[in-house]
């Protein structure tokens, strides 16, 4: 008899130093199967494994990213100048060098971790891939909720991460949680934010940005 999948549902909320901010989005939480109740999910609902960040307008949309390991992320390029998407970060290292408007390259992330992306040419650009290892995760909308379909009942270890915000209590996660018909609600997850985002960075080559020294081949916009 096949296990009855769950929805998981839950609230994030994010005190911010800033008393009038409400903003609760963004935060990652995902669930680490922690016995062999929790199954993976049938491959016909699985989470995407090849998903995209577009750069446009000299942005990456989205800023933020949550994938599974093993997925295919495609940055195409959509602005009318060249791009260089980079990173030099544990979460996974790699350089898609220089290419022209209209065209992509794609990058597997291979382990779980933290990404932080930038552009080499345009220093205003930044981008994070979390990659997890496990299908149930989720990202939290501006109102701080979390939905994870698909999700069998079983025993989970609880995790969550946001840019600039933290637990309020470290010790509170990762802590295990047991889902079922019954209970299959996340709650209590407080953060605080701490004010932390990504420090000024260098460009690919650990140098700073020169605007007026573009690489040879592409027009500055």
């Amino acid at each position: 008899m096949l296990a009855q999948f769950l929805t998981v549902k839950g609230a994030v909320s994010i005190e911010h130093k800033a008393k009038s901010m409400t903003n609760s989005r963004d935060v990652v939480v995902w669930l680490k199967p922690l016995d062999s109740k929790a199954i993976a999910p049938p491959a016909a609902t699985a989470p995407a494994r090849h998903t995209k960040i577009i750069q446009q307008h000299k942005h990456f949309d989205p800023h933020l990213l949550a994938v599974q390991v093993g997925t295919v992320v495609d940055f195409p390029n959509l602005d009318p100048f060249f791009h260089n998407v980079f990173s030099l970060f544990d979460g996974k290292r790699f350089d898609l060098g220089l290419y022209e408007a209209g065209s992509s390259r794609s990058v597997t992330f291979t382990h779980p971790g933290v990404c932080f992306i930038f552009c080499n040419i345009h220093p205003e650009m930044s981008a994070i891939v979390l990659v997890v290892d496990t299908p149930y995760f989720a990202v939290s909308g501006r109102n701080g909720e979390i939905r994870m379909e698909n999700v069998p009942p079983g025993r989970y270890s609880v995790s969550v991460w946001h840019q600039r915000a933290k637990p309020e209590r470290p010790s509170d996660f990762p802590h295990e949680v047991v889902l079922s018909a019954a209970n299959a609600t996340l709650s209590g997850i407080r953060l605080i934010d701490a004010g932390q985002v990504v420090p000024p960075h260098k460009n690919k080559y650990n140098r700073d940005y020169d605007p007026q020294a573009p690489a040879a081949g592409y027009r500055v916009p």
